[in-house]
């Protein structure tokens, strides 16, 4: 087993519960804790600077590590927002990718340099896509290339405290807070309570969760997408009746792989789970299963595995769905009007 994916799994099952390995790692949660908080206090008190930008900025986030749905969620965003007159561009991080300076993410960038997730944003939200380890400079450098852009989303932003916004919005996935203790003893970046003070909470898959008087907005997310795209291009797309007649391998290098393989039966398949950590840099032996079986994957490890994928490999795009209407909250929001 891969080292980073055995570790993640020992750590999911840890924050599940409140068990002696978290205990254990109690004295570490200290220090992160304080650390944390004292840096969020620096940025509170002016000691450090935060930015603002001549434009509104939208923050999509989560206060637990790993994958939730913010990628799908910016994506929604940025085509909703697109289609009713705004401008957006997005700015990300480029977790995964070389680039530490600002850039423009194309169609042909290697996500090796941008990133999977920027890559994926780049290839369908149909706006500016830039990245950089330092925000403020990826959303500078975006809006002096893109002045038309008149709304940023930040994509994984909410500890990105340097970079002032509009609007925050929290994500949470089906695994909820865990054990509701801060890294590494539980899953939590920033103490539950943070929720209480974004102006929205996007619920994928999950339970509401008490976030007290402060979220004036609450969403339940779904992510819809049954047809599969081939890895060569090669041919049309097509349904899950293709891969009825026999098991499937599944790979899956998310947040949470079981999501992934949830999904592929939800649709009548027979999965060969093969889990990765997040973000994983897939090479051509991770897909060698040494028989010719369908390799199915998400369209996040689909990005990076098509230049080397063999043949028989599929990938499934999939579309956020939001329960009430998202988009149009965010635009009243913005405008100043009350969301209906």
């Amino acid at each position: 087993m891969d080292i980073r994916l055995g570790l993640e799994k020992t750590l999911s099952r840890a924050w599940r519960r409140r068990g002696p390995l978290a205990v254990a790692l109690l004295p570490a949660t200290a220090l992160f804790a304080s650390a944390a908080a004292l840096r969020r206090s620096c940025y509170r008190l002016g000691i450090f600077e935060t930015v603002a930008l001549p434009v509104p900025v939208v923050v999509v986030g989560n206060v637990t590590a790993g994958g939730s749905g913010k990628t799908p969620l910016v994506l929604y965003l940025a085509r909703q927002l697109a289609a009713r007159g705004r401008k957006p561009g997005i700015v990300s991080r480029g977790y995964g990718g070389r680039a530490r300076a600002p850039r423009e993410v194309t169609a042909d960038c290697s996500p090796g340099l941008v990133g999977d997730e920027p890559l994926l944003l780049a290839r369908r939200a149909g706006c500016p896509v830039w990245i950089g380890r330092d925000r403020v400079a990826a959303a500078r450098a975006l809006l002096a290339a893109h002045p038309e852009c008149d709304l940023l989303l930040s994509d994984d932003g909410l500890q990105h405290y340097r970079l002032a916004r509009t609007i925050e919005i929290a994500v949470v996935d089906r695994r909820g807070l865990g054990n509701g203790w801060l890294l590494p003893s539980g899953p939590l970046r920033e103490p539950a309570r943070r929720l209480a003070r974004v102006d929205a909470i996007v619920f994928n898959g999950a339970q509401p969760v008490a976030a007290g008087e402060g979220v004036p907005a609450r969403f339940r997310m779904t992510l819809a997408g049954s047809r599969f795209q081939s890895l060569d291009g090669s041919g049309p797309a097509c349904g899950p009746e293709a891969f009825r007649d026999r098991p499937v391998h599944a790979v899956a290098g998310i947040g949470d792989p079981q999501r992934f393989f949830q999904r592929l039966r939800a649709l009548g398949l027979q999965p060969i789970e093969h889990p990765f950590p997040d973000h994983h840099p897939f090479t051509p032996e991770d897909l060698r299963f040494g028989d010719d079986l369908p390799i199915l994957m998400t369209e996040k490890d689909g990005v990076k595995c098509a230049p080397f994928a063999p043949g028989g490999a599929w990938m499934l795009p999939v579309e956020a769905q939001l329960q009430p209407d998202l988009a149009r909250w965010l635009l009243e929001k913005l405008d100043g009007r009350a969301p209906a």
